[in-house]
């Protein structure tokens, strides 16, 4: 697999960009948090965050021999830090982020940085069928159900099993009847920093009895580490010919249509903002990724002229949800630093399966079966050009 990753990348290198996502406005867990730069590092070993129900939550780094550090909890599997170098070779952190637990527990935290899970993005009306049975979840986003329900894989607390300076495994039991969804899951993600600059997370899952699975990240990139307000400069590439036009409330109408003649085209590398203007509501669409089902290649490249700083997205998913923070309106409290993140401060490149797919039986199928594994492979790589 590392082979092969290293042959894609050199294949996209020549140009491109990427990210993806979506809304929260359900609230979120009782909690308490310390503010990060109150709380000491060990030399070896996790640091206290804080706790969530009772259960102590502990935020572990990662990081490889070039200095790229990566910053993870166990509540939500939540990534709270990416901190890479410019050009200038100056590092920050990259993804958006608060000072403490209290802003991840927020009412009103859209996912920053978090597992999502059981299903990713949205089911339409809040209902699925799986064998002649019906499925209720909960309507937490205009009537459909979104990244999981009222308390999904993002608000629980995951064991966490370290593996050396370059690798955190996270493990999480999902009971039957869990939010609605059938079937006793067990899902298993690895965190890995490369020696490449890579932060590469694999998925896997098992279950008793069938059931629907759609896990991403939820991280939100600005390349420039806060020092630009928007990604609205930032250049994306997106090898997808294709996308999934949506209702208006986000569902996929069940077509595929052509990006080529609309906003919707970034096969050729262009700025976030150049049609933005035309997309009503702003970027919160699924893109078809042109690659071999199953297969780790590289997808989507993100460049921000001003840092230097570049992302590519290497993945075996058939989909990937492009999202330019437009919830964001600058109201959430205990932001790292202060910060103000107002509309497009950020992106989001979700890879996924298609949203509202078990309603939808000509997309790619998301059923895990007892017997299966779900296993599935996405890696954020960070340069500077």
């Amino acid at each position: 697999m590392n082979r092969n990753v290293r042959a894609l990348t050199a294949l996209l290198i020549s140009g491109g960009a990427i990210l993806a996502s979506c809304n929260n406005n359900t609230a979120s867990n009782e909690g308490e948090g310390n503010k990060q730069d109150s709380v000491s590092t060990p030399a070896n070993g996790p640091v206290k965050y804080g706790q969530v129900d009772g259960q102590e939550v502990l935020q572990y780094t990662l990081k490889n021999a070039n200095g790229m550090e990566v910053k993870i909890l166990n509540y939500g599997g939540i990534i709270t830090d990416i901190i890479t170098a410019d050009k200038q070779g100056q590092k920050g952190n990259v993804v958006l982020s608060y000072d403490s637990l209290p802003g991840y527990l927020q009412a009103g935290n859209p996912y920053f940085g978090a597992l999502v899970g059981r299903y990713a993005n949205r089911i339409a009306n809040a209902k699925f069928k799986l064998d002649g049975k019906e499925y209720t979840l909960a309507a937490n986003n205009n009537g459909n159900s979104l990244h999981g329900g009222l308390k999904g894989f993002d608000k629980v607390v995951w064991t966490a099993t370290p593996s050396g300076d370059t690798s955190l495994q996270l493990v999480y039991n999902s009971k039957d009847g869990e939010e609605g969804y059938p079937g006793n899951m067990v899902a298993t993600v690895v965190y890995t920093v490369t020696p490449d600059n890579g932060l590469q997370i694999n998925y896997k899952a098992t279950t008793d009895k069938p059931t629907v699975l759609n896990l991403t990240n939820h991280a939100y990139f600005n390349l420039s580490a806060g020092k630009e307000s928007d990604v609205l400069n930032h250049e994306l590439m997106l090898k997808a010919n294709r996308y999934t036009p949506v209702n208006n409330k986000l569902i996929p109408i069940g077509k595929l249509d052509p990006v080529k003649g609309t906003p919707m085209d970034f096969t050729t590398a262009k700025k976030i903002g150049t049609d933005l203007a035309k997309v009503e509501g702003g970027y919160d669409h699924n893109f078809v990724l042109d690659k071999k089902e199953n297969a780790l290649e590289s997808i989507a490249f993100v460049y921000d002229s001003a840092s230097g700083r570049t992302m590519e997205v290497l993945t075996t998913q058939p989909g990937i949800q492009f999202y330019t923070g437009n919830f964001l309106d600058g109201s959430l409290t205990n932001t790292r630093n202060g910060q103000k993140y107002g509309k497009h401060a950020a992106l989001c490149l979700e890879t996924q399966h298609f949203p509202d797919s078990p309603n939808q039986p000509s997309f790619p199928s998301v059923v895990l079966k007892p017997g299966e594994t779900y296993d599935q492979t996405t890696v954020y790589r960070f340069g500077i050009k």
